[in-house]
C-alpha cells in the first residue's frame, strides 16, 4: 500500500510542478495511453543467467511542449511478468508487479499527417513481487530513451505508436539465492495506442 502511495504522490508532484508552465502561452499539452510490450534482454554473468518473460502492459502519458518542437512528458507505466534467474542450485522464477515512473525531455518535428518525436530522460521502476513470500519489493533507477511518431486521426486526435527502451540495474528482491546477480540491463518496449491534444 506504501509503494502504491509513493507512486501516486509522485506522479501527482511530476504533474503539478509541471502547472506554471500550463499557464505560458503558446504551450501546447497532450495525454495519451498505450499498450505496450516488454522484452528483457536475457543476460549470462559467472555462470548465472538472469532475465524476466516477455509480457505486456499499459503506459499513461501526459507532454507539454514549451515550442513547436520542445517539449517534456511524464509517463507512468505497468506490467506484469517473472524475473528468472539460473542459479547453481536451479532456476528461480519471480512473479511481479512492475510499476515505472518516467520523466523526459521530448523533441518532435511536425509534419502535415504525421508527426516524428525523440525522447530522453530518468525515472524509476519498483518491482513488487506476488511470491515467493520471502521476496521484498525493490526499486531501481531508470535511464529511458526511445522515439517514434504521432499519426494525425483528428486536429486533437492521434495515433501513437513508439519505442521506448529502459537501462536499469535488475532485481534480486532481497533473496539471499540472488543476491549478487543483479547487472544492467536493457527493457524495450514498443507500444501503440491513443492520444488527445489539448
Amino acid at each position: 500500500m506504501f509503494r502504491k502511495n509513493s507512486f501516486a504522490a509522485i506522479l501527482l508532484g511530476a504533474v503539478l510542478a509541471s502547472a506554471p508552465a500550463l499557464a505560458q502561452e503558446g504551450g501546447r499539452s497532450e495525454a495519451a495511453v498505450q499498450a505496450f510490450g516488454s522484452f528483457v534482454k536475457t543476460t549470462t554473468d559467472n555462470g548465472i543467467q538472469q532475465g524476466a518473460s516477455n509480457s505486456g502492459g499499459v503506459l499513461a502519458s501526459y507532454r507539454f511542449f514549451f515550442s513547436n518542437n520542445h517539449g517534456v512528458e511524464v509517463n507512468y507505466g505497468y506490467s506484469l511478468n517473472t524475473e528468472t534467474f539460473g542459479l547453481p542450485a536451479g532456476p528461480l522464477g519471480v512473479k511481479a508487479n512492475q510499476h515505472e515512473v518516467t520523466a523526459a525531455y521530448v523533441y518532435r518535428h511536425p509534419l502535415h499527417a504525421f508527426t516524428p518525436f525523440v525522447e530522453a530522460g530518468v525515472g524509476g521502476l519498483v518491482f513488487n513481487p506476488s511470491d515467493p513470500s520471502a521476496a521484498a519489493t525493490q526499486a531501481r533507477a531508470a535511464f529511458v530513451y526511445g522515439g517514434g511518431a504521432d499519426f494525425n486521426l483528428t486536429h486533437r486526435i492521434f495515433l501513437r505508436a513508439e519505442y521506448r527502451g529502459l537501462v536499469y540495474n535488475s532485481p534480486t528482491f532481497d533473496l539471499a539465492t540472488a543476491l549478487g546477480t543483479d547487472r544492467v540491463t536493457h527493457r524495450a518496449e514498443p507500444s501503440i495506442g491513443f492520444g488527445y491534444r489539448f
